[in-house]
This record gives structure tokens, sequence and C-alpha cells, in this order.
């Protein structure tokens, strides 16, 4: 089978009524936000270099991301949107950003005014590699958008000193960056300048990892210290940045959620260019055990706040439940890697539960607040009033955070949406996402053009034109997602089977192509309910409502307070409806359940014997992603289920 690589998003055309108007909001709101908040905090005026010891507000340790998420985010917008006032902004910051590259190509704002003598002492706690990629992904994303090479010409430099730095020869070090992200940034560098030595650079970080001797004792003892496997989480430091153990031998997703997937993307982008097979067999295990074991229905990961960490299989708590929307923008980065590593349907799934929920919740309608962790269950004097229950969403969504990761991140992933809809291969176009618009997709020798006609997700019709240059006979790809029992298949009117040509989620669809076939997919999307894995000890009696890729929650502005002791009926009827009037026009879902009476309790005590009488009261349920837009109240994902 031909290798299949994704289609650029800017050769895709979003304009459906769901994530069309995210990406408005994303451009108008968000990017201008962002840039408010780094020029507000003096991230955008660091890279200048003007901090003086003794001077307030020096430049943190991993400032140069945020400013380089965000410089990202503007080179995705301007390759499908251009804006003058946008470029010149981003212009400004590369100028500086050249200018405070240091003569031997390193560049740094805090190691270079802040601690210039801890250059390259602490990998594993500093983030010189994981600001250094960053900047990595921004310059490509840049040239890519304005063909401009100045800040492609910085990276590269700093790449060359970076690789010569870091390696296996004499006097280089055999270090590997404590935050991982530079290992996905160099693959990209690679394929953008055509330099092969960056991708060796990022073959020989994801290797060296977890070797003996362990190069973060190395380092401490070098620092004077002495190595200390038991810091940070109460668990051991090594696999809080997954260092416990060389990759190939990882079995279990484990520590910083962000960091992880961050690597095992890096990993993929590797084993795709080398081919190597021990990368992908290691890749498949940590898949299984994290979408099987570790992932919340949301799509969102990381259990805890302490670590920002995986915990053990099937703990997945709600209401303390971390999920950070970095960890879920992570989690679409390594799905999507996947789908092109071993083509399969399965990883598809996962990206598009977690973009539909646990990265949309991440950041508001308005696009102007921002959570930074996710949890599945809330209620406000809960957190307020307990430390363990992410203080970050005490207060709701909010503008900024100290550590601003999140914000800059969803802007880049919606701004580039498009790049995760289609793949494209000399012999097939492949569908993953179903979003109205149209495409320009390579096949077959030739330009191909996939129009889009559909409601998804709110309805279950997607329509597609195949528009190819000339006749052609290629193969069309479609995935069927896994939450659907029974699609149907129509090609120019004529209905298809699927059982025969759907293999790993895909229904594929061989023939000549020519101007003008329809094809049309039904995907029925009735209300579910959902339960989870016997073991998963917080869900046990309960059940999460979904329809299609949504997942979807009950809030205190709709049902009111003790959500917790609601309990749906069995076989009672769910419905969806449209509501176009509330949170930016979605799909409701209405029903009925059971909840005990409270004036009952209003002479009774904490405890009683059980022989409370019940009421039946109307539910409506909305997106996971939409909560907490109105008036901040409790919410919760998972529902009691059998009154």
């Amino acid at each position: 089978m031909a290798r299949l690589s994704p289609v650029p998003h800017d050769r895709v055309q979003i304009d459906d009524a769901f994530w069309a108007p995210r990406q408005e909001v994303n451009r108008k709101a968000t990017l201008p936000g962002v840039f408010k908040h780094l020029k507000a905090t003096g991230r955008y005026d660091a890279f200048k270099l003007k901090w003086k010891p003794g001077k307030p507000n020096p430049p943190h340790k991993f400032w140069d991301s945020d400013v380089a998420k965000w410089l990202e985010a503007v080179g995705f917008s301007l390759a499908t949107h251009p804006d003058r006032k946008l470029q010149r902004l981003a212009d400004r910051l590369i100028d500086d950003i050249e200018k405070a590259q240091q003569k031997d190509g390193y560049l740094n704002v805090h190691y270079t005014v802040v601690e210039p003598e801890l250059r390259w002492k602490n990998l594993r706690d500093n983030h010189e590699l994981y600001c250094a990629g960053h900047l990595m992904e921004a310059a490509v994303a840049y040239h890519d958008a304005t063909g401009k090479r100045k800040l492609l010409d910085v990276l590269c430099r700093y790449a060359d000193y970076i690789d010569r730095v870091f390696g296996r020869g004499k006097g280089q070090l055999r270090g590997y960056p404590g935050h991982e992200e530079i290992e996905l940034a160099l693959m990209k560098l690679a394929r953008a300048t055509g330099e092969n030595r960056y991708a060796e650079l990022a073959r020989f970080f994801v290797d060296e990892r977890g070797r003996q001797p362990h190069y973060y004792d190395i380092e401490a003892r070098a620092r004077g210290e002495q190595p200390d496997p038991h810091r940070g989480s109460g668990i051991t430091a090594y696999d809080y940045n997954q260092s416990h153990l060389p990759v190939r031998e990882q079995t279990t997703v484990e520590g910083h959620a962000v960091r992880a997937t961050y690597l095992y993307s890096g990993m993929a982008d590797v084993a795709m260019e080398t081919g190597d097979k021990s990368l992908l067999k290691a890749l498949r295990k940590l898949w299984d055990n994290c979408a099987g074991r570790r992932m919340y229905v949301t799509g969102g990961i990381g259990s805890t706040r302490f670590g920002e960490r995986f915990t053990f299989d099937y703990d997945l708590p709600n209401e303390s439940a971390y999920a950070e929307t970095c960890a879920a923008i992570g989690l679409v980065f390594w799905a999507h890697r996947m789908l092109h590593l071993d083509p399969d349907g399965r990883y598809a799934d996962v990206m598009e539960r977690s973009l539909y929920n646990g990265v949309l919740s991440g950041v508001s309608l308005d696009g102007t607040h921002f959570f930074y962790v996710n949890p599945l269950a809330f209620h406000p004097e809960a957190a307020q009033k307990n430390p363990a229950l992410h203080q970050r969403a005490a207060g709701g969504r909010q503008g900024w955070f100290g550590c601003a990761c999140c914000p800059p991140n969803v802007a880049r992933l919606i701004a580039s949406l498009g790049g995760y809809a289609y793949s494209q291969s000399g012999t097939e176009a492949r569908v993953h996402l179903y979003i109205r618009g149209r495409a320009k997709l390579e096949v077959a020798g030739q330009a191909v053009e996939i129009v889009q006609k559909t409601d998804y997700p709110w309805t279950e019709k997607v329509r597609l034109a195949v528009r190819p240059e000339r006749p052609s006979t290629f193969t069309l790809s479609l995935r069927i997602p896994g939450w659907c029992r029974s699609a149907r298949l129509r090609v120019n009117g004529k209905s298809v089977r699927l059982a025969p040509i759907v293999k790993k989620g895909y229904a594929a669809i061989r023939r000549e192509w020519k101007r003008g076939d329809r094809v049309e997919l039904t995907l029925p999307m009735p209300v579910e309910r959902v339960e989870a894995h016997p073991e998963v000890r917080m869900d046990c009696g309960r059940v999460a409502l979904t329809r299609g890729p949504v997942v979807y929650c009950l809030e205190e502005a709709d049902n009111g307070p003790r959500l917790s002791d609601l309990v749906l009926k069995r076989g009672a009827k769910l419905t969806a409806r449209r509501e176009k009037d509330l949170l930016g026009d979605v799909v409701v879902i209405r029903g009925k359940a059971l909840r005990r009476r409270e004036d009952e309790w209003k002479s009774e005590g904490l405890y009683r014997p059980a022989d409370s009488k019940t009421e039946t009261v109307p539910i409506r349920a909305v997106p996971y992603s939409t909560w907490a837009n109105r008036k901040l109240g409790e919410m919760v994902v998972w529902i009691g289920n059998g009154g």
C-alpha cells in the first residue's frame, strides 16, 4: 500500500456551521487576545533581551514556547486567511528573535539573560529543548504560509548548533529533553528543509531516552547534586518524563500526559521516516494502554493534578480529573500520526472524540477564556474549598494563566484543523473527519477535489462530490466511525454493501472516478447511554450520554442543583433536538430522570434508612465542550442509571 500523507490544512476549506465559526472566533478573538497577554506579560518583548539582573519580571524558562505557539498559530491562520496586521506583528517578533540569537546559534531568552551559566546544565527540569522545538514548529508554519525564510534560517542555525552539542561523538552530550517536543519538531524541520541531519538528531533523542547510565543522574552529579529518583510527584522522576525505560521497552503510558503524547508523536514520526518496526510495536502497546485503560470518555487524558500525569489502569476520577487541554491536543497529534504510520480507524475515532470534546472544552465560545484542566464533574464550592480540585477551574475559564501553555496551543490546533481531515497517496484519497467544505488532493497523478456537504456532527448525512481532473481509477476511503453501528453507503444513487469493503474502520471504494460522481454516507446517531469498564470504579452504576462523536453533560443552569442525585430510568426515552439559540446552535438531549424529593429531608439528619420518595423531573443535556459558557454551576458527565 502506498504511504499516506496528510493533506495540508491550507488545501482544505471549512465552511460548516460547527467548525467554521470556531475558526473565525479563533482568528478574530483568540489570536488577538493571546497577543495582548503575551505583550502585557512581557513575553512578546522578551526577545529584545532588555531584562537585567535586579529588574522585576525575569523571562521564565518556558516563555519562549508560549510565544512560539502563538507564532505558529499565526502562520497557520495566514495560510488560509491573509491578514496584514497580524503578519506585521509576527514579522516584528521574528526580527527580535533573529537579533536574540547568539553567535554560536543558541536561542533561549531565559538562559541568555537570566541564568546563562545554566545552559544545558539541567535537561531534566529545564525547558531549553522544549522551547527550541516550539520555535522550530513556528518557523516551518510561518515559512509555509508566507514564503519568508528569516525565522526558518534562524531555527536551522539553532538546530545545527544543537546537533553539535548533542550526540554520541567525543565531547557531545548524550542527553535528551525533560519535556519532550523537539523530537517531532526536528522531523518537521527536516521535511521542510530536506536536511536529514535534523531527522537523525530526532532519532538520537528518541533512542537515547532511558538508557543506562541514566543521563539525568550524570547531569545531577555534574551539578554537585545527588540523583534523587523519588523527587517531584512521589513516583519516580524517571517515569514522570518517560525516561524510566528505553522507549521500545515501555508498555504503559506514564507520567506527565503532555510530555508523553509529544514523545509518542516524535516516536511515530521517526518510525515513519525510518521504517523502524520496533518503534511501531512499542507505540501500538502504548496506544492500547492509553485508549483502552487510561482515557476519559471525552478524549481527555491525565488523571491527577499531582504531576499532571497518568496514574494507573482504570483510574479515571471525575471531579478531580486533570485532563489538561494541552494533553488532549497532544493526543490528537499522536492519533493523527498513528493514522499514517499504522492506518486504522481506531486512531481517527480517538482523534475525533478528543477534538469534539476534550479539546474544545478548553476554550470558551467567545474564544477569550480557557480551561487549563477539564473535569468531568464540577461543583463550584467544592472546587473553591478543596485544593485537590484544580484551582484553575474553580472560577470557570480564565483569560490567561501564569503557565500559559494551553491558550496558544488551542489556537494553533483550531487554525490548522483542516490538516487533520484528509490523507492522500498515489492510489488513495482518505477522509477522516466529516466537515462541510472542500479539499484539494493529489491522487493518481492529478488534482482531485472532494466537496463535502453535511451538517455533521448534528445530522447523519454526509454527501461527497468527487471531482478528478480526468477520469481515473483510485480508492476513496471513508471512515466508518466506531460509534456507528449501522452505516449506509450509496455511490451515484446505488446502494453499496459495506461489509465486503470495510477494513480497519474505512470503507474503501475503488473504481474509476469521474467528475460528477457522488457519494452519500449515512451515519445514524441515536442517543446512546455509554457505560464504563467495571474496573472504572468511579462510574459504576452510571452512564454518559453521547450522540455521534459528541459527549454530553448536565449543567445546573438547565437542571437545577444536586445533579449527582439524578437517575435515568432504564429504557426512558431520550430525544435529540436542535436548539439554535442555545450555546451557539447545538443539539441537546432531553428526557426525564428521577430525583429524591428534597423536602423529605428538611427535618432529617445527615443519614437515615433508605426509603426516600422520588419525583420525575425533566433533564436537558448539552455538549460537554460547551459547558461553563453560562452561569457557572454544577456539572456532571456520568449520570445515575437504572431507577
